[in-house]
């Protein structure tokens, strides 16, 4: 269902891209290796843009009178403002992009859990925020799938991330082709999808399909994008999954057997109790739709919101705040 269809992402370079780490290291991630056969990266490096070299002594985001600075506490540099001006430079002329994936707890790029200091001394953090490439872009781009490389080892926040990200990217092919009959085509496809999501979120979405006001195309586009990001923002709940999957059993109630019946809802609640996946939930109908013809879930994203072999369940057990 994915098809040739290639997200792009903008991605700290220092993943799986080039040595440009402070200490001339490159960051290893599993996620970003398999993702490269399937989306199309932009790789930055934010702190080698505003002029620091590789090695480099390090900076940290520090707290003076109030406010947060980005400092080099070895040479006293302040590069805040080269920072600012660079995210902004960038961020303005970077084009079309379907999300972010950034370095974690990074002073430049963290999206959260970067350590903020009273001062330059070594002394413990006293709080902790995003840095300042990274706070750029979830005000920015905010509704746009936004995550670093470690918090991505956990399978439910991977999902959820690789599920926005794709369908995110389906709906830019949908308006860059650019007709209502391509929004009402993405709508039907992804129904699903979004019913598990935001209901109150499709019901909406419908209304817009339905374009009772007889807006243009761009308009409905539009409107269309803006409360798709918003249904999108946070990981669809365990119930309304269930809720779903539960809605395409009743597609296949008289062609399978009741020991398949028993395995599947066994299965829907090892989900419910979080111990395997949702994409382990959906091989089990995506199995019975390649055995029974249902043109209606067939089409759906739901079953299949990303490449499948994307699809891991090994879990890290970190960054479970999602």
């Amino acid at each position: 269902m994915s098809g040739e269809l290639r997200p792009r992402v903008v991605v700290s370079r220092c993943i799986e891209f080039d040595r440009c780490r402070y200490n001339g290291d490159m960051i290893s991630s599993d996620v970003v290796r398999a993702l490269k056969k399937h989306v199309d990266f932009v790789p930055v490096c934010a702190e080698v843009e505003i002029g620091l070299g590789v090695p480099r002594d390090p900076i940290r985001v520090v707290t003076f009178d109030g406010e947060l600075r980005l400092v080099q506490p070895s040479t006293e540099l302040d590069v805040t403002d080269r920072m600012k001006s660079f995210a902004a430079s960038y961020l303005a002329s970077v084009g079309v992009v379907d999300g972010f994936l950034l370095k974690s707890r990074s002073p430049s790029c963290g999206i959260k859990d970067v350590k903020v200091f009273p001062g330059l001394a070594k002394q413990a953090a006293v709080a902790r925020g995003a840095g300042f490439f990274g706070a750029a872009v979830l005000e920015r781009f905010a509704g746009r799938p936004v995550e670093d490389e470690a918090r991505l080892t956990n399978f439910r926040i991977r999902e959820h991330y690789l599920t926005a990200l794709w369908a995110l990217a389906r709906f830019r092919a949908a308006r860059e082709a650019g007709g209502m009959r391509d929004l009402v085509d993405y709508h039907s496809r992804n129904k699903l999808l979004l019913m598990a999501y935001n209901q109150t979120a499709m019901r909406s979405l419908g209304r817009v399909v339905a374009n009772h006001e007889h807006a243009g195309a761009a308009e409905a586009f539009a409107a269309y994008e803006a409360e798709l990001r918003g249904a999108l923002a946070k990981p669809s709940r365990f119930t309304s999954n269930i809720n779903v999957l539960m809605h395409a059993l009743g597609y296949f109630s008289d062609e399978i057997s009741p020991s398949e019946r028993r395995h599947f809802l066994g299965t829907l609640e090892r989900y419910r109790a979080e111990k395997i996946p949702l994409s382990a939930a959906i091989a089990v109908v995506t199995a019975w739709l390649a055995r029974f013809d249902v043109p209606y879930l067939a089409q759906q994203t739901f079953f299949e919101p990303y490449p499948e072999e994307l699809v891991e369940i090994t879990d890290s057990g970190k960054g479970r705040d999602l």
